[in-house]
C-alpha cells in the first residue's frame, strides 16, 4: 500500500494502524506521548542536541520506564530524565492527575464500605480493566497523609464538647478483634457542630480516654462549657483528671437506652421509652409536675 508523500507519520506506523485499525491506539498513543515528552525535555535544556552553548540549564539523563493505567489499558511510557534538575514533562503531568482521580475514587468507594470485588466491578465496568486488593490497599494507604493533617490539625475555642465511643472489628495479629474508636464532635462558638478527632483504643479504660483527651488540649482545645457524654467509668474517670471543672451531664439516648434494661415486660418498652422522651423534652421544671 502506498502514502501520500505529505503524510507526517512514518510508513511503518502507517502500515501497523492499517493492520490493527483501533487496536493500533495504545501504542500509538505511547509513540506520540514519548515524542512529546522528548520535545519538552530539549526545551526545557535550551539548546538542540549535543549542542554546545552557555544557554544550556541541564544535561540530558536518558529515560526512565513508567506504566500507567489508562482508558486504553495499561501504557508504558519512557519519562526523559535530567541529570541536576527538577524536570517533569507537562504531558505525563496531566494523564498523571486522572489516575490520581482514579485512587482517589478507588479509595473513597473502600472507605465507604464498599467491597475489594465491587471496586474491581466498577473499575472494569467504567475502564475496562480489573484492579488488584493490593493497588486498592495502595489507593487507601494515599489517603494517610490527608487523615494525618486532619487528626493533628489545630483546635480553638468550643463551647460544647460531646463525647463517646464506637466499637469496629478489627483484624490484629491474624485474628478479628473488637477496637474501641473513641470519637469527640463539639458545637463552636459560631454553632456549628464538626469532629474534632477520633483514637483508636484496646477498650474504654481511663488510660485510653486520658490519653486521647490530652491529645485534644495539646492541639489547642480550650473554653470548653459543658461536656456530655455516657456514664462509662473510664470516661468519667478521664474527664475528672482532664476537665475537672468543667460541667457534666449524662447523654440522653444513653441514658434511655439504659433504663430500658430495668423494664420488666417487654410489652412495657414504647410505654416507658415514650415517658423519658416527654421528660426530656418538657420545656420547663413547672410543665414537668404536670405530667
Amino acid at each position: 500500500m502506498t502514502y501520500r508523500n505529505d503524510c507526517t507519520l512514518p510508513n511503518e506506523i502507517l502500515e501497523q494502524i492499517a493492520e490493527q485499525g483501533l487496536g493500533y491506539l495504545p501504542e500509538l498513543i505511547r509513540l506520540v506521548v514519548n515524542a512529546v515528552m522528548k520535545a519538552e525535555r530539549q526545551q526545557y535544556l535550551g539548546v538542540a542536541p549535543y549542542e554546545r552553548s552557555e544557554k544550556r540549564r541541564d544535561q540530558a539523563n536518558g529515560f526512565k520506564s513508567k506504566t500507567m493505567r489508562t482508558r486504553l489499558g495499561e501504557i508504558e511510557f519512557a519519562i526523559p530524565q535530567v541529570r541536576e534538575g527538577e524536570f517533569y514533562p507537562q504531558a505525563l503531568e496531566k494523564g498523571l492527575r486522572s489516575e490520581r482521580a482514579l485512587t482517589m475514587a478507588l479509595a473513597e468507594m473502600y472507605v465507604q464500605g464498599t467491597s475489594t470485588r465491587k471496586v474491581n466491578a466498577i473499575v472494569e465496568r467504567l475502564c475496562g480493566s480489573q484492579v488488584s486488593s493490593s493497588l486498592v490497599s495502595k489507593a487507601t494507604a494515599e489517603l494517610d497523609p490527608l487523615l494525618e493533617a486532619w487528626r493533628n490539625r489545630p483546635l480553638g475555642e468550643i463551647c460544647y464538647l460531646f463525647l463517646d465511643a464506637r466499637y469496629e472489628k478489627v483484624r490484629m495479629d491474624g485474628q478479628v478483634v473488637d477496637i474501641a474508636v473513641l470519637i469527640a464532635q463539639a458545637v463552636g462558638r459560631d454553632g456549628k457542630r464538626r469532629v474534632l478527632g477520633v483514637a483508636l483504643g484496646l477498650g474504654e479504660a481511663e488510660t485510653f480516654w486520658r490519653a486521647f483527651l490530652q491529645s485534644l488540649i495539646q492541639r489547642g482545645l480550650r473554653g470548653v462549657r459543658l461536656i456530655t457524654s455516657d456514664d462509662h467509668a473510664g470516661l468519667r474517670q478521664a474527664l475528672r483528671a482532664m476537665f475537672g471543672g468543667v460541667p457534666w451531664q449524662r447523654c440522653q439516648y444513653h441514658l434511655q437506652q439504659n433504663a430500658m434494661n430495668y423494664v420488666p415486660r417487654r410489652e412495657m418498652l414504647r410505654e416507658v421509652a415514650a415517658d423519658i422522651r416527654t421528660v426530656f423534652n418538657a420545656p420547663t421544671v413547672q410543665r414537668l409536675r404536670l405530667i
